[in-house]
């Protein structure tokens, strides 16, 4: 974890986002935090980011 003040709130709702699209059959390898959004310091979490990929082995 990092020093973020919502950085275990981000790390939660990812966790949930992840579990809530597996539980319907969907499966986003690339989903993760955007670790750019940790360079602010502002009153919401650290974005949650989906890299967009052309192969279908992503």
């Amino acid at each position: 974890m990092s020093d973020h003040p919502h950085d275990r709130e981000a790390a939660t709702a990812l966790t949930a986002l992840r579990a809530a699209l597996t539980a319907h059959g969907i499966t986003l390898p690339s989903l993760d935090l955007h670790f750019l959004s940790y360079a602010g310091r502002y009153d919401s979490p650290p974005l949650i980011r989906t890299r967009s990929c052309a192969s279908p082995s992503c």
